[in-house]
């Protein structure tokens, strides 16, 4: 199906673009949603009468979008969740956490909308999120997975909390060996005898 943009949209073009998309994503996202509009000889005349106002509209909502950006950009959001032993989390975070996460952070500009996650996260750690609030401006949100407070201030520090907890277990237990030890002799009491016999 041939539409007109009536806003930027990423991979597909800029206002006022005639393009030839899917007929569904036309049907279903950007028709309902006032983001193109059919292309026929009616909707251009109308496109290009509101031209002025609709590029006027996006400037002004691009203004508002870069002006709450700097609120925005940079921020470091904290999700505590329950994970397994090798870091794998009891069920993901989804962009409903990211938003509700940062409208508690005091951040109310965001919607689901805008937050671009490309799978959800299932992993401890730290991940870089992108928020478009505008479709010509988009930050970044750095959002820490982490099983505790603690651990969440860790891995903003750099730690790689799951490789440090792997290292403490190989190097938890030693067994000490004695070559000229009786089958069975456990080595400490072969060492406390020596010492008595010394």
């Amino acid at each position: 199906m041939e539409i007109i943009l009536l806003e930027r949209i990423e991979k597909l073009g800029a206002i006022g673009d005639i393009v030839t998309v899917k007929d569904g994503y036309a049907r279903n996202f950007l028709l309902p949603n006032k983001k193109a509009l059919r292309s026929n000889n009616a909707n251009k005349r109308v496109f290009e009468a509101n031209r002025a106002k609709i590029e006027a509209d996006n400037a002004a909502r691009r203004t508002d979008a870069q002006a709450a950006a700097e609120g925005v950009n940079g921020k470091q959001i904290v999700l505590i969740r329950q994970s397994s032993n090798a870091g794998h989390l009891y069920g993901s975070v989804a962009v409903r956490d990211v938003v509700d996460a940062l409208h508690a952070d005091g951040v109310t500009i965001v919607t689901k909308a805008m937050v671009v996650l490309e799978r959800p996260i299932k992993t401890l750690g730290v991940f870089d999120v992108k928020v478009a609030l505008h479709p010509e401006v988009a930050v970044t949100i750095t959002v820490n997975v982490a099983r505790s407070p603690e651990e969440a201030e860790l891995q903003s520090q750099g730690v790689d909390v799951m490789a440090d907890m792997f290292e403490k277990d190989e190097s938890g237990f030693t067994e000490d060996y004695d070559p000229n030890a009786e089958p069975g002799e456990i080595a400490v009491e072969a060492e406390e005898e020596t010492a008595e016999e010394a």
